[in-house]
Protein backbone atom coordinates (compact mmCIF):
# COMPACT_ATOMS: atom_id res chain seq x y z
CA UNK A 1 0.00 0.00 0.00
CA UNK A 2 1.75 3.26 -1.02
CA UNK A 3 2.17 5.94 2.00
CA UNK A 4 0.19 8.86 2.44
CA UNK A 5 1.71 11.84 2.00
CA UNK A 6 1.70 14.74 5.17
CA UNK A 7 1.87 17.79 5.61
CA UNK A 8 4.38 19.55 8.00
CA UNK A 9 2.03 20.33 10.53
CA UNK A 10 1.09 17.12 10.32
CA UNK A 11 4.82 15.80 10.69
CA UNK A 12 5.24 18.44 13.39
CA UNK A 13 2.29 16.92 15.55
CA UNK A 14 3.57 13.35 15.33
CA UNK A 15 6.94 14.27 16.25
CA UNK A 16 5.24 16.09 18.79
CA UNK A 17 3.43 13.36 19.90
CA UNK A 18 5.97 10.97 19.67
CA UNK A 19 8.08 13.17 21.95
CA UNK A 20 5.22 13.56 24.36
CA UNK A 21 4.36 9.46 24.79
CA UNK A 22 6.18 9.10 28.32
CA UNK A 23 7.29 5.79 27.11
CA UNK A 24 11.15 5.29 25.57
CA UNK A 25 10.53 5.08 21.79
CA UNK A 26 13.69 4.02 19.61
CA UNK A 27 14.04 3.97 15.83
CA UNK A 28 17.01 1.62 15.13
CA UNK A 29 18.87 0.45 11.81
CA UNK A 30 19.06 -3.40 10.85
CA UNK A 31 23.21 -3.29 12.61
CA UNK A 32 21.52 -1.98 15.56
CA UNK A 33 22.42 1.90 15.53
CA UNK A 34 19.97 4.48 16.73
CA UNK A 35 18.24 6.08 13.98
CA UNK A 36 16.29 8.31 16.03
CA UNK A 37 15.10 8.46 20.22
CA UNK A 38 11.78 10.60 21.79
CA UNK A 39 12.71 12.80 24.59
CA UNK A 40 11.87 10.10 27.26
CA UNK A 41 14.61 8.00 25.70
CA UNK A 42 17.18 10.68 25.71
CA UNK A 43 16.29 11.07 29.59
CA UNK A 44 19.16 10.21 31.96
CA UNK A 45 21.79 10.67 28.82
CA UNK A 46 24.11 13.66 28.67
CA UNK A 47 25.03 13.36 25.68
CA UNK A 48 23.15 12.41 22.57
CA UNK A 49 22.71 8.57 21.75
CA UNK A 50 21.49 8.97 17.83
CA UNK A 51 24.61 7.05 16.01
CA UNK A 52 25.52 4.93 18.47
CA UNK A 53 24.62 1.08 18.23
CA UNK A 54 21.59 0.44 20.88
CA UNK A 55 23.32 -2.16 22.84
CA UNK A 56 26.16 0.26 24.19
CA UNK A 57 23.73 2.87 26.08
CA UNK A 58 23.09 -0.64 28.35
CA UNK A 59 25.57 -0.34 30.88
CA UNK A 60 27.49 -3.74 30.62
CA UNK A 61 26.42 -4.44 27.01
CA UNK A 62 28.81 -4.92 24.20
CA UNK A 63 26.77 -6.79 21.86
CA UNK A 64 23.61 -7.20 20.94
CA UNK A 65 21.37 -8.95 23.96
CA UNK A 66 20.26 -12.55 23.84
CA UNK A 67 16.87 -11.33 24.37
CA UNK A 68 16.28 -8.57 22.34
CA UNK A 69 13.43 -9.06 20.44
CA UNK A 70 14.89 -7.10 17.15
CA UNK A 71 16.94 -10.38 16.76
CA UNK A 72 13.87 -11.88 16.39
CA UNK A 73 12.36 -9.14 14.11
CA UNK A 74 15.38 -9.25 11.71
CA UNK A 75 14.87 -13.37 11.64
CA UNK A 76 11.27 -13.45 10.57
CA UNK A 77 10.31 -9.59 9.29
CA UNK A 78 7.23 -9.33 12.03
CA UNK A 79 7.09 -7.93 15.50
CA UNK A 80 8.43 -9.37 18.41
CA UNK A 81 7.78 -9.22 22.19
CA UNK A 82 9.91 -10.20 25.15
CA UNK A 83 9.20 -9.98 28.66
CA UNK A 84 12.19 -10.03 31.06
CA UNK A 85 14.27 -8.98 33.98
CA UNK A 86 16.77 -6.90 32.55
CA UNK A 87 18.53 -3.42 32.40
CA UNK A 88 16.13 -0.43 30.50
CA UNK A 89 17.40 1.94 28.25
CA UNK A 90 18.15 4.19 31.45
CA UNK A 91 20.59 1.75 32.82
CA UNK A 92 18.67 0.41 35.59
CA UNK A 93 17.15 -3.22 36.20
CA UNK A 94 13.87 -3.32 35.58
CA UNK A 95 10.85 -5.45 34.56
CA UNK A 96 10.41 -4.51 31.22
CA UNK A 97 8.13 -5.36 28.02
CA UNK A 98 9.85 -4.66 24.98
CA UNK A 99 8.39 -4.86 21.51
CA UNK A 100 9.94 -4.18 18.42
CA UNK A 101 8.44 -3.76 15.35
CA UNK A 102 10.25 -3.40 11.51
CA UNK A 103 9.77 -0.32 9.06
CA UNK A 104 9.76 -1.34 5.51
CA UNK A 105 11.28 0.50 2.56
CA UNK A 106 10.68 -1.98 -0.45
CA UNK A 107 10.92 -5.86 0.71
CA UNK A 108 13.34 -4.80 3.00
CA UNK A 109 13.69 -3.84 6.44
CA UNK A 110 14.52 -0.83 6.43
CA UNK A 111 14.40 0.02 10.28
CA UNK A 112 13.21 -1.01 13.49
CA UNK A 113 11.10 0.51 16.41
CA UNK A 114 11.86 -0.31 19.82
CA UNK A 115 9.34 0.71 22.72
CA UNK A 116 9.77 -0.37 26.04
CA UNK A 117 6.74 -0.71 28.99
CA UNK A 118 6.66 -1.54 32.64
CA UNK A 119 3.49 -3.39 33.10
CA UNK A 120 2.76 -4.28 36.83
CA UNK A 121 -0.69 -5.77 35.03
CA UNK A 122 1.66 -8.12 33.12
CA UNK A 123 3.87 -9.31 36.05
CA UNK A 124 1.04 -9.64 38.53
CA UNK A 125 -0.34 -11.99 35.83
CA UNK A 126 2.98 -13.60 35.34
CA UNK A 127 2.96 -14.29 39.40
CA UNK A 128 -0.60 -15.60 39.60
CA UNK A 129 0.22 -17.61 36.99
CA UNK A 130 3.22 -19.32 38.85
CA UNK A 131 1.00 -19.22 41.81
CA UNK A 132 -1.66 -20.95 40.09
CA UNK A 133 1.15 -23.46 38.54
CA UNK A 134 2.45 -23.97 42.01
CA UNK A 135 -1.16 -24.51 43.55
CA UNK A 136 -2.02 -27.44 40.86
CA UNK A 137 1.41 -29.00 41.42
CA UNK A 138 0.71 -29.15 44.98
CA UNK A 139 -2.51 -29.96 44.94
CA UNK A 140 -1.61 -33.03 42.16
CA UNK A 141 1.19 -34.39 44.61
CA UNK A 142 -0.79 -33.99 47.53
CA UNK A 143 -4.15 -35.77 46.28
CA UNK A 144 -5.26 -39.15 48.05
CA UNK A 145 -5.26 -41.07 45.06
CA UNK A 146 -2.18 -42.28 43.02
CA UNK A 147 -1.29 -39.86 40.11
CA UNK A 148 0.61 -40.75 37.19
CA UNK A 149 1.03 -39.00 33.53
CA UNK A 150 3.56 -39.99 30.85
CA UNK A 151 4.22 -39.23 27.31
CA UNK A 152 3.51 -41.43 24.52
CA UNK A 153 6.62 -42.98 24.46
CA UNK A 154 6.29 -44.23 28.41
CA UNK A 155 8.12 -41.66 30.22
CA UNK A 156 6.42 -40.92 33.75
CA UNK A 157 6.01 -37.16 34.13
CA UNK A 158 4.08 -36.93 36.65
CA UNK A 159 4.34 -39.68 39.82
CA UNK A 160 2.56 -38.52 43.46
CA UNK A 161 3.69 -38.91 46.76
CA UNK A 162 0.34 -41.49 46.99
CA UNK A 163 1.38 -43.16 43.66
CA UNK A 164 4.86 -43.61 45.33
CA UNK A 165 2.99 -45.10 48.63
CA UNK A 166 1.10 -47.40 46.79
CA UNK A 167 3.59 -48.92 43.84
CA UNK A 168 6.88 -48.69 46.04
CA UNK A 169 8.94 -46.70 43.95
CA UNK A 170 10.13 -43.22 45.17
CA UNK A 171 9.35 -39.89 43.04
CA UNK A 172 12.48 -39.87 41.54
CA UNK A 173 12.56 -43.42 40.46
CA UNK A 174 9.50 -43.32 38.92
CA UNK A 175 10.29 -39.93 36.93
CA UNK A 176 13.86 -41.20 36.01
CA UNK A 177 14.39 -44.86 35.90
CA UNK A 178 11.02 -46.63 34.96
CA UNK A 179 8.49 -46.42 32.68
CA UNK A 180 4.41 -46.62 32.68
CA UNK A 181 5.06 -50.37 31.56
CA UNK A 182 6.32 -50.66 34.64
CA UNK A 183 3.63 -49.83 36.52
CA UNK A 184 0.66 -51.47 34.33
CA UNK A 185 2.21 -55.00 34.04
CA UNK A 186 0.99 -57.65 31.13
CA UNK A 187 0.68 -55.24 28.83
CA UNK A 188 -1.92 -53.16 30.82
CA UNK A 189 -0.58 -49.33 30.12
CA UNK A 190 -1.08 -51.01 26.03
CA UNK A 191 -4.51 -52.02 26.64
CA UNK A 192 -5.74 -48.91 28.54
CA UNK A 193 -4.79 -46.77 25.60
CA UNK A 194 -6.84 -49.20 23.07
CA UNK A 195 -9.58 -48.83 25.57
CA UNK A 196 -9.19 -44.86 25.39
CA UNK A 197 -9.39 -44.94 21.76
CA UNK A 198 -12.18 -47.56 21.99
CA UNK A 199 -15.45 -46.97 20.35
CA UNK A 200 -16.73 -49.22 22.60
CA UNK A 201 -16.04 -46.54 25.57
CA UNK A 202 -17.13 -43.80 23.77
CA UNK A 203 -13.62 -43.20 21.68
CA UNK A 204 -13.43 -39.85 23.77
CA UNK A 205 -10.09 -40.53 25.31
CA UNK A 206 -11.70 -40.98 28.90
CA UNK A 207 -11.84 -44.07 30.94
CA UNK A 208 -13.71 -43.95 34.31
CA UNK A 209 -13.32 -46.68 37.53
CA UNK A 210 -11.70 -49.32 34.85
CA UNK A 211 -10.48 -52.61 36.91
CA UNK A 212 -7.36 -53.97 36.24
CA UNK A 213 -3.49 -54.93 37.81
CA UNK A 214 -0.96 -52.67 39.13
CA UNK A 215 2.93 -53.93 39.54
CA UNK A 216 4.29 -53.09 42.85
CA UNK A 217 8.23 -52.68 42.97
CA UNK A 218 8.57 -55.87 44.82
CA UNK A 219 7.06 -57.82 41.89
CA UNK A 220 3.86 -58.56 43.45
CA UNK A 221 0.33 -57.82 41.39
CA UNK A 222 -2.84 -55.62 42.91
CA UNK A 223 -5.96 -54.50 42.05
CA UNK A 224 -6.74 -51.02 41.22
CA UNK A 225 -9.48 -48.90 40.39
CA UNK A 226 -8.45 -46.46 37.41
CA UNK A 227 -9.60 -43.15 36.02
CA UNK A 228 -7.88 -42.00 33.03
CA UNK A 229 -8.04 -39.40 30.23
CA UNK A 230 -5.72 -38.37 27.19
CA UNK A 231 -4.41 -35.04 27.18
CA UNK A 232 -4.12 -33.14 24.18
CA UNK A 233 -2.55 -30.04 22.66
CA UNK A 234 -3.57 -28.05 19.74
CA UNK A 235 -5.26 -31.43 19.02
CA UNK A 236 -2.24 -33.66 19.60
CA UNK A 237 -1.91 -36.38 21.71
CA UNK A 238 0.69 -35.69 23.92
CA UNK A 239 0.61 -37.51 27.32
CA UNK A 240 -2.31 -39.62 29.52
CA UNK A 241 -3.34 -38.90 32.88
CA UNK A 242 -4.69 -41.48 35.37
CA UNK A 243 -5.67 -41.41 38.83
CA UNK A 244 -5.75 -44.34 40.66
CA UNK A 245 -6.38 -46.13 44.25
CA UNK A 246 -5.59 -49.48 45.25
CA UNK A 247 -8.61 -51.44 45.73
CA UNK A 248 -7.32 -54.69 48.33
CA UNK A 249 -8.94 -52.93 51.58
CA UNK A 250 -12.34 -52.27 49.30
CA UNK A 251 -11.90 -56.20 48.36
CA UNK A 252 -11.46 -56.99 51.95
CA UNK A 253 -13.84 -55.37 53.55
CA UNK A 254 -16.53 -56.70 50.67
CA UNK A 255 -15.66 -60.33 51.49
CA UNK A 256 -15.99 -59.02 55.11
CA UNK A 257 -19.27 -58.38 54.65
CA UNK A 258 -20.28 -61.17 52.00
CA UNK A 259 -19.14 -63.02 55.37
CA UNK A 260 -21.46 -61.42 57.61
CA UNK A 261 -24.21 -61.69 55.55
CA UNK A 262 -23.69 -65.50 55.00
CA UNK A 263 -23.39 -65.62 59.42
CA UNK A 264 -26.43 -63.31 59.53
CA UNK A 265 -28.16 -66.11 56.85
CA UNK A 266 -27.23 -68.73 59.07
CA UNK A 267 -28.43 -66.98 62.26
CA UNK A 268 -31.56 -66.43 60.61
CA UNK A 269 -31.70 -70.02 59.75
CA UNK A 270 -30.80 -71.77 62.90
CA UNK A 271 -32.64 -69.36 64.66
CA UNK A 272 -36.14 -70.72 62.69
CA UNK A 273 -34.36 -74.64 63.06
CA UNK A 274 -34.53 -73.86 66.78
CA UNK A 275 -37.94 -72.68 66.18
CA UNK A 276 -38.74 -75.94 64.59
CA UNK A 277 -37.11 -77.75 66.95
CA UNK A 278 -38.76 -76.52 70.17
CA UNK A 279 -42.05 -77.27 68.87
CA UNK A 280 -40.81 -80.78 67.74
CA UNK A 281 -39.19 -81.45 70.62
CA UNK A 282 -42.43 -80.16 72.78
CA UNK A 283 -44.42 -82.68 70.71
CA UNK A 284 -42.42 -85.45 70.70
CA UNK A 285 -41.93 -85.38 74.78
CA UNK A 286 -45.46 -85.55 75.62
CA UNK A 287 -45.49 -89.70 74.28
CA UNK A 288 -42.24 -90.50 74.73
CA UNK A 289 -42.82 -89.91 78.63
CA UNK A 290 -46.22 -91.71 78.04
CA UNK A 291 -44.69 -94.73 76.78
CA UNK A 292 -41.99 -94.79 79.32
CA UNK A 293 -44.38 -94.05 82.19
CA UNK A 294 -46.82 -96.85 80.99
CA UNK A 295 -43.69 -99.23 79.74
CA UNK A 296 -42.31 -99.10 83.83
CA UNK A 297 -46.09 -99.86 84.37
CA UNK A 298 -46.75 -102.44 82.12
CA UNK A 299 -42.89 -104.22 83.79
CA UNK A 300 -44.38 -103.55 87.22
CA UNK A 301 -47.60 -104.64 87.27
CA UNK A 302 -47.79 -107.80 85.03
CA UNK A 303 -46.22 -111.35 85.65
CA UNK A 304 -44.52 -111.57 82.53
CA UNK A 305 -42.14 -113.91 80.94
CA UNK A 306 -38.32 -112.81 80.75
CA UNK A 307 -38.38 -112.56 76.97
CA UNK A 308 -41.49 -109.48 77.29
CA UNK A 309 -39.64 -108.37 79.93
CA UNK A 310 -36.50 -108.18 77.83
CA UNK A 311 -38.47 -106.30 74.71
CA UNK A 312 -39.74 -104.36 76.65
CA UNK A 313 -36.67 -103.48 78.55
CA UNK A 314 -35.43 -102.77 75.10
CA UNK A 315 -39.03 -100.58 74.57
CA UNK A 316 -37.81 -98.53 77.71
CA UNK A 317 -33.93 -98.11 76.43
CA UNK A 318 -34.96 -96.86 72.93
CA UNK A 319 -37.39 -94.64 74.16
CA UNK A 320 -35.00 -92.64 77.46
CA UNK A 321 -32.53 -92.82 73.74
CA UNK A 322 -35.06 -90.71 71.57
CA UNK A 323 -35.82 -88.49 74.58
CA UNK A 324 -32.28 -87.70 75.14
CA UNK A 325 -31.44 -86.69 71.10
CA UNK A 326 -34.92 -84.71 71.44
CA UNK A 327 -32.97 -82.95 74.02
CA UNK A 328 -29.61 -82.78 72.42
CA UNK A 329 -31.20 -81.30 69.58
CA UNK A 330 -32.51 -78.67 71.30
CA UNK A 331 -30.40 -77.48 73.25
CA UNK A 332 -27.82 -77.79 70.25
CA UNK A 333 -30.38 -75.40 68.12
CA UNK A 334 -30.83 -73.26 71.09
CA UNK A 335 -27.44 -72.21 71.22
CA UNK A 336 -27.72 -72.16 74.66
CA UNK A 337 -24.69 -71.41 77.58
CA UNK A 338 -21.88 -74.23 77.31
CA UNK A 339 -19.39 -75.34 80.46
CA UNK A 340 -16.12 -74.03 78.72
CA UNK A 341 -13.02 -75.79 81.16
CA UNK A 342 -9.54 -77.35 80.03
CA UNK A 343 -10.00 -80.14 77.79
CA UNK A 344 -7.49 -82.77 76.35
CA UNK A 345 -8.53 -83.00 72.56
CA UNK A 346 -7.67 -86.60 72.57
CA UNK A 347 -9.44 -87.60 75.32
CA UNK A 348 -12.10 -86.34 73.41
CA UNK A 349 -11.63 -87.82 70.10
CA UNK A 350 -10.99 -91.39 71.42
CA UNK A 351 -14.18 -90.85 73.55
CA UNK A 352 -16.20 -89.85 70.17
CA UNK A 353 -14.26 -92.95 67.93
CA UNK A 354 -15.15 -95.72 70.84
CA UNK A 355 -18.79 -94.84 70.23
CA UNK A 356 -18.67 -94.87 66.55
CA UNK A 357 -15.76 -97.01 65.10
CA UNK A 358 -18.26 -99.73 66.15
CA UNK A 359 -20.86 -98.93 64.00
CA UNK A 360 -21.48 -101.21 60.61
CA UNK A 361 -20.49 -98.02 58.68
CA UNK A 362 -17.30 -98.32 59.74
CA UNK A 363 -16.75 -102.39 59.49
CA UNK A 364 -14.28 -102.16 56.21
CA UNK A 365 -12.84 -98.55 56.79
CA UNK A 366 -9.13 -98.83 58.00
CA UNK A 367 -8.56 -96.34 60.90
CA UNK A 368 -5.12 -94.94 61.74
CA UNK A 369 -4.92 -92.34 65.05
CA UNK A 370 -1.61 -90.48 65.32
CA UNK A 371 -2.39 -88.88 68.32
CA UNK A 372 0.64 -86.68 70.06
CA UNK A 373 0.80 -87.36 73.50
CA UNK A 374 1.87 -84.00 74.86
CA UNK A 375 -0.71 -82.04 73.09
CA UNK A 376 -1.61 -78.94 75.49
CA UNK A 377 -5.17 -78.63 77.24
CA UNK A 378 -7.78 -76.15 74.94
CA UNK A 379 -10.16 -74.51 76.41
CA UNK A 380 -13.57 -75.67 75.62
CA UNK A 381 -16.84 -77.54 75.84
CA UNK A 382 -16.65 -81.49 75.83
CA UNK A 383 -20.44 -82.16 74.10
CA UNK A 384 -19.90 -79.45 71.37
CA UNK A 385 -16.08 -80.47 70.87
CA UNK A 386 -17.91 -83.52 70.31
CA UNK A 387 -20.24 -82.83 68.06
CA UNK A 388 -17.23 -81.56 66.17
CA UNK A 389 -15.82 -84.83 65.95
CA UNK A 390 -18.53 -86.73 65.11
CA UNK A 391 -20.21 -84.64 62.15
CA UNK A 392 -16.57 -84.48 60.46
CA UNK A 393 -15.77 -88.16 61.01
CA UNK A 394 -19.42 -89.76 59.75
CA UNK A 395 -18.82 -87.15 57.37
CA UNK A 396 -15.68 -88.57 56.25
CA UNK A 397 -17.26 -92.17 56.37
CA UNK A 398 -19.84 -90.93 54.47
CA UNK A 399 -16.97 -90.28 52.03
CA UNK A 400 -16.00 -93.44 51.97
CA UNK A 401 -18.88 -95.03 51.23
CA UNK A 402 -18.21 -98.23 53.33
CA UNK A 403 -13.90 -99.16 52.40
CA UNK A 404 -10.62 -97.06 52.46
CA UNK A 405 -8.53 -95.22 55.35
CA UNK A 406 -9.32 -92.69 58.09
CA UNK A 407 -6.90 -90.67 59.36
CA UNK A 408 -6.91 -89.06 62.65
CA UNK A 409 -3.70 -86.77 63.32
CA UNK A 410 -3.40 -84.34 66.40
CA UNK A 411 -0.01 -81.77 67.12
CA UNK A 412 0.58 -78.38 67.57
CA UNK A 413 0.74 -76.40 64.47
CA UNK A 414 4.47 -74.19 63.79
CA UNK A 415 2.94 -71.55 62.33
CA UNK A 416 -0.24 -70.89 64.82
CA UNK A 417 0.89 -72.21 67.67
CA UNK A 418 -2.38 -73.90 68.25
CA UNK A 419 -3.80 -77.05 68.76
CA UNK A 420 -4.44 -78.75 65.16
CA UNK A 421 -6.42 -81.53 64.50
CA UNK A 422 -6.41 -83.12 60.80
CA UNK A 423 -9.56 -85.85 60.00
CA UNK A 424 -8.43 -86.73 56.47
CA UNK A 425 -10.27 -90.23 54.35
CA UNK A 426 -8.67 -91.30 51.17
CA UNK A 427 -13.14 -91.07 49.04
CA UNK A 428 -13.49 -89.62 46.01
CA UNK A 429 -12.89 -85.82 47.00
CA UNK A 430 -14.90 -82.92 46.57
CA UNK A 431 -15.53 -81.28 43.32
CA UNK A 432 -13.91 -77.28 43.02
CA UNK A 433 -17.10 -75.21 42.58
CA UNK A 434 -18.21 -77.22 45.72
CA UNK A 435 -15.74 -77.11 47.92
CA UNK A 436 -16.21 -73.22 49.00
CA UNK A 437 -19.64 -74.13 50.17
CA UNK A 438 -19.48 -77.14 52.15
CA UNK A 439 -19.53 -75.35 55.85
CA UNK A 440 -22.21 -73.06 54.02
CA UNK A 441 -26.02 -74.14 56.26
CA UNK A 442 -28.17 -76.25 54.02
CA UNK A 443 -25.97 -76.95 51.50
CA UNK A 444 -25.97 -80.66 50.78
CA UNK A 445 -24.96 -82.76 47.51
CA UNK A 446 -26.30 -85.75 49.36
CA UNK A 447 -29.78 -87.13 47.77
CA UNK A 448 -32.75 -86.00 49.18
CA UNK A 449 -33.51 -87.38 52.63
CA UNK A 450 -29.45 -88.30 53.27
CA UNK A 451 -28.56 -85.33 54.43
CA UNK A 452 -29.77 -81.65 55.77
CA UNK A 453 -26.89 -79.70 54.85
CA UNK A 454 -26.71 -78.37 58.45
CA UNK A 455 -23.72 -81.17 59.98
CA UNK A 456 -20.72 -79.09 58.46
CA UNK A 457 -22.45 -75.71 58.95
CA UNK A 458 -22.93 -76.64 62.75
CA UNK A 459 -19.29 -77.71 63.19
CA UNK A 460 -17.95 -74.31 61.86
CA UNK A 461 -20.47 -72.59 64.29
CA UNK A 462 -18.99 -74.51 67.50
CA UNK A 463 -15.28 -73.95 66.05
CA UNK A 464 -15.74 -70.72 65.46
CA UNK A 465 -17.23 -70.11 68.61
CA UNK A 466 -14.52 -71.45 70.64
CA UNK A 467 -11.90 -69.09 68.75
CA UNK A 468 -10.62 -71.44 66.16
CA UNK A 469 -10.51 -72.20 62.44
CA UNK A 470 -11.59 -74.99 60.27
CA UNK A 471 -11.09 -75.29 56.33
CA UNK A 472 -11.01 -78.41 54.30
CA UNK A 473 -8.44 -79.10 51.15
CA UNK A 474 -9.50 -81.78 48.48
CA UNK A 475 -8.80 -82.69 44.69
CA UNK A 476 -11.66 -84.99 43.04
CA UNK A 477 -10.42 -88.68 43.31
CA UNK A 478 -7.35 -87.93 45.87
CA UNK A 479 -9.59 -87.72 49.03
CA UNK A 480 -10.17 -84.72 51.52
CA UNK A 481 -8.63 -83.41 54.68
CA UNK A 482 -10.66 -81.47 56.89
CA UNK A 483 -8.08 -78.76 59.00
CA UNK A 484 -8.92 -77.69 62.92
CA UNK A 485 -7.26 -75.39 64.69
CA UNK A 486 -7.99 -74.62 68.69
CA UNK A 487 -6.11 -72.12 71.01
CA UNK A 488 -3.95 -73.41 73.77
CA UNK A 489 -5.79 -73.03 76.83
CA UNK A 490 -4.45 -69.81 79.32
CA UNK A 491 -1.44 -71.07 81.74
CA UNK A 492 0.00 -74.04 78.73
CA UNK A 493 3.48 -73.10 78.12
CA UNK A 494 5.34 -74.48 75.23
CA UNK A 495 2.35 -76.56 73.95
CA UNK A 496 3.25 -78.74 76.77
CA UNK A 497 0.66 -79.38 79.90
CA UNK A 498 2.26 -77.96 83.01
CA UNK A 499 1.12 -78.24 86.67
Amino acid sequence: MPKRSRSDVEKNFLIDAIDAFNRKLLIISPDYKILAANNTAMEGHPESIIGKPCYEVIPGCSTPCPNCPANEVLKTGKASLRYDQCYNFSGDIDMLCLYSYPVYRGDNVDALVMLDFDLPALKNIEERRIRSNAFLRNLILSAVDGVIASDPTGKILIFNEAAAEVSGYTVEEALNDISIRDVYPEGGARKVMKMLLSEEYGGEGKLISYHLDAKHKSGEIFPISLNASIVYENGKKVATIGFFHDRREEIRMQKALEKTQVQLLQAEKMASLGKMAAGVAHQLNNPLSGIILFTKLVMEEYDLPKDALNDLERVLEDAKRTKDIVKELLEFSRQTSHDMKPQDINDIISRTMFLLENQSIFHNIEISKNLDKDLPLIMGDAQQLNHVFMNTILNAADALEGSGKLSLKTHVSSETEMVCIEISDTGSGIAEDVLPHVFEPFYTTKEQGKGTGLGLSMVYGIVESHGGLIRAKSKPGAGTTFYIELPVAEGQEGGRKIG
